[in-house]
């Protein structure tokens, strides 16, 4: 008898509205390897303030699964379809994965996600805080949400730390 070796690999499964939940525990149960990675939150109420957990990206659980797996993982009613690219599913390399594990472990960390993409040398507009209005440059990237501009109308260098959603691409500067 010949066994078949399988390949494991992981796959990102856009959820129903608020269902990330539900698709784990569903998947869990038919024995498909899962991960919803999860940040606990203030929550402010005008009432109350509470600690929750929320996860760290909305619609979205990751599997890993084989070939034979692979359809079995999206028949669950809260999920919507596998998060793919050109008409292929995305495959997330396992170091990724194990590298959000471990970031995710260390308590200290605040986490933020953002899909906005700035790169050193990109004209920017600040949109809203006490520089609005104001073009820079941006020479570097602190993180995720922070970023420093070199505003150079005031006739030299002044260097400011800006959060990334103060900040718009602009086409002229």
């Amino acid at each position: 008898m010949q066994t078949i070796k399988r390949h494991y690999k992981w796959h990102a499964i856009y959820t129903r509205s608020r269902s990330e939940r539900k698709l784990l525990e569903e998947l869990v149960e038919n024995g498909v390897d899962c991960y919803l990675p999860m940040q606990k939150q203030l929550r402010v109420w005008s009432d109350r303030k509470k600690w929750v957990e929320t996860p760290l990206f909305t619609s979205y659980v990751f599997v890993r699964v084989s070939e034979l797996e692979y359809h079995q993982a999206i028949q669950s009613t809260w999920a919507v379809r596998y998060v793919s690219f050109g008409g292929k599913a995305v495959i997330i390399p396992e170091s990724q994965i194990e590298g959000l594990k471990t970031f995710l472990a260390d308590k200290e960390r605040e986490v933020e996600v953002t899909t906005r993409h700035f790169k050193k040398g990109d004209q920017l507009e600040v949109t809203s805080g006490p520089l609005q209005g104001v073009l820079g440059e941006l020479i570097q990237i602190r993180g995720q949400q922070r970023l420093v501009l070199r505003f150079e109308s005031l006739g030299c260098c002044v260097h400011a730390e800006i959060s990334a959603d103060e900040v718009e691409h602009t086409k002229d500067l």
